[in-house]
């Protein structure tokens, strides 16, 4: 390209920029919340000018895969985590298939996940928390839920260790930490590692300190009804370096090499080492130590996700604020409902807010949410409910500590509301009026 070229070139990305910009300015504004009309979504995409501005700032210069955006991005999240590595991939189940299988790596040595060891996980929750345990040989142990944190019992999680157990993998629920103290205590006891999904839970904090900078992995999601989103995507972030490169590898198709996309020979002895059983010399870019999958973010994401970083501390800030609102408005129902509560100890960011039917109230959960659905208020289970009564995991390997009659209650009377940052006072009192009207009581 000539020097001519390329102010033109230049002139012209700054001109699409600019009206990249204003467009985005015009319509992402959303009107006014309307009782008659407006939907209350549990969740959505919450994004402004600079989101749409970086997006097509990375389309201009066409690089598909991961590069400088999704750099910056990656660090931004090591440093909101608290973690000395984060590696984005291209979802939150990606990420907890990444974080179980670096932890069945060569790499580790003896502190490597064999197939056949047990892995202690919450029986509530959402399937991919649980799936990689089963993917890689792995025994889930499943546990019983508290509520009204919604995360595993503390007691459970302890009283469950074997000397088979290896691994404890647990989501802090909907924003909610787990008992990090308590969990994070059983594994130092018996030397295992710990998973923390903080698919639902950035920002969220236990003793002042993020949740993801506790255990030996911490998995995010980047989907677009999460924190922040990627459309698409997630991470994962350790402190270890060996995890680390175990995560490299696994996400970029399992190769031994660690040249970043589009270099070559970054080690400088790409073709002058013996690997395995392959010849003297073999290409290092195609040797490969462990089974793996492109699982990689593309830079068009990373460049929307980086944007949304600069609005995530707000995010929290109405996500707490929606929670109070509802809970202050809602506990005069208590004799109707179980309202959750934050784990002692922590500071959640709120992905929802979770409610109980009491048996008292004499209600069958599906009979409100119709309700609550046909006045156009959006409703979610708390996922897979009770997740050993789910049908795929019929005829594998798995086993539970205790009866799991709390798992039963959230399967059979927990549902969750929204308190995403789209949703203003006036959407929260439309829902509150809702349950109101359903009971028949006035707020």
């Amino acid at each position: 390209m000539t020097e001519h070229h390329h102010d033109e070139a230049e002139a012209l990305r700054q001109e699409i920029l600019r009206l990249t910009q204003r467009y985005a300015e015009i319509t992402s504004a959303r009107p006014p919340f309307d009782p008659a009309s407006s939907p209350v979504p549990v969740s959505g995409r919450v994004y402004g000018a600079q989101e749409v501005h970086n997006l097509v700032d990375a389309s201009l210069e066409f690089w598909l895969t991961t590069g400088r955006f999704n750099d910056a991005f990656e660090r931004r999240l090591a440093e909101t985590v608290g973690a000395r590595h984060a590696l984005t991939c291209n979802s939150g189940s990606s990420a907890n298939l990444l974080a179980i299988s670096a932890l069945c790596s060569p790499l580790l040595g003896d502190q490597a996940l064999q197939r056949g060891d047990e892995v202690i996980t919450c029986a509530t929750g959402f399937p991919t928390t649980v799936n990689p345990i089963i993917q890689n040989g792995l025994v889930p142990v499943f546990v019983d839920v508290d509520i009204p944190t919604y995360n595993a019992d503390p007691i459970a999680v302890a009283e469950a260790v074997t000397p088979r157990t290896r691994a404890i993998v647990l989501a802090h629920t909907l924003g909610n930490p787990f008992d990090l103290g308590a969990v994070m205590d059983v594994a130092r006891r018996h030397n295992l590692h710990v998973v923390e999904d903080c698919c639902d839970a950035l920002g969220a904090h236990y003793n002042g300190r993020p949740v993801g900078s506790f255990g030996t992995v911490a998995t995010l999601s980047f989907y677009p009804a999460h924190h922040i989103t990627t459309g698409e995507g997630g991470a994962v972030a350790t402190n270890v370096n060996r995890i680390k490169r175990a995560l490299e590898s696994i996400r970029d198709w399992g190769r031994d090499c660690w040249c970043a996309p589009g270099r070559d020979n970054t080690c400088g002895r790409r073709f002058e080492r013996k690997h395995g059983g392959l010849p003297e010399g073999y290409d290092h870019k195609y040797v490969y130590s462990h089974a793996g999958y492109n699982l990689k973010m593309t830079d068009l994401q990373a460049a929307v996700g980086l944007a949304q970083m600069d609005r995530l501390s707000d995010f929290i800030t109405i996500r707490r604020r929606n929670y109070e609102t509802l809970h202050n408005a809602l506990r005069a129902f208590d004799d109707l409902l179980v309202l959750p509560q934050a784990t002692p100890g922590s500071d959640p960011s709120w992905f929802g807010f979770p409610i109980t039917l009491r048996e008292e109230a004499g209600v069958k959960r599906e009979a409100l949410l119709r309700w609550l659905n046909g006045r156009r208020i959006g409703t979610r289970l708390l996922f897979g409910g009770n997740l050993t009564k789910q049908p795929y995991l019929m005829g594998r390997a798995w086993r539970t500590h205790g009866d799991l009659a709390r798992s039963d209650t959230v399967m059979n009377r927990t549902f969750w509301v929204g308190v995403y940052p789209a949703l203003d006072d006036a959407a929260l009192g439309y829902v509150v009026d809702s349950i109101a009207a359903y009971f028949g009581r006035s707020v």
